[in-house]
């Protein structure tokens, strides 16, 4: 599954925001710190940002399950619950919660690194094919 992260690496540019930290079976752990071109004009990560962040680091997941299949988005919802500011590190953490046979499920928490509290949360579900 290591090979087709890195894959993703050099594919996506959304990859160059943020660090991996660990990749295991169906679970991916990323790192970033907040700049200013990151940020609304509030200052803190702009929720389209987080939008991608999610999709694209539960992706990664996704690619390192035993299918390692990247599949396309049917539906992604988000719940932002509270800001992360300009300077500040967050931990991306994506989780496979169920993969059948054409949809998989995942679950992703953005946290802000130094206190543990919750930034975001999103659940993404994704179709992967016949």
């Amino acid at each position: 599954y290591s090979l087709n992260i890195l894959f993703l690496f050099k594919i996506f540019k959304i990859f160059f925001l943020v660090t991996l930290v660990s990749a295991a079976p169906e679970k991916v752990i990323c790192e970033m710190k907040v700049e200013e071109q990151h940020a609304n004009k509030m200052g803190t990560l702009h929720g389209g940002l987080t939008a991608t962040l999610i999709d694209s680091i539960s992706t990664m997941a996704l690619l390192c399950s035993e299918r390692g299949l990247p599949g396309v988005s049917v539906d992604m919802n988000i719940t932002y619950m509270s800001p992360a500011k300009i300077g500040e590190e967050i931990v991306i953490t994506a989780q496979i919660l169920k993969q059948g046979r054409t949809l998989a499920f995942a679950s992703v928490d953005l946290t802000n690194k130094a206190t543990g509290k919750l930034i975001a949360q999103g659940r993404h579900t994704k179709h992967l094919g016949n």
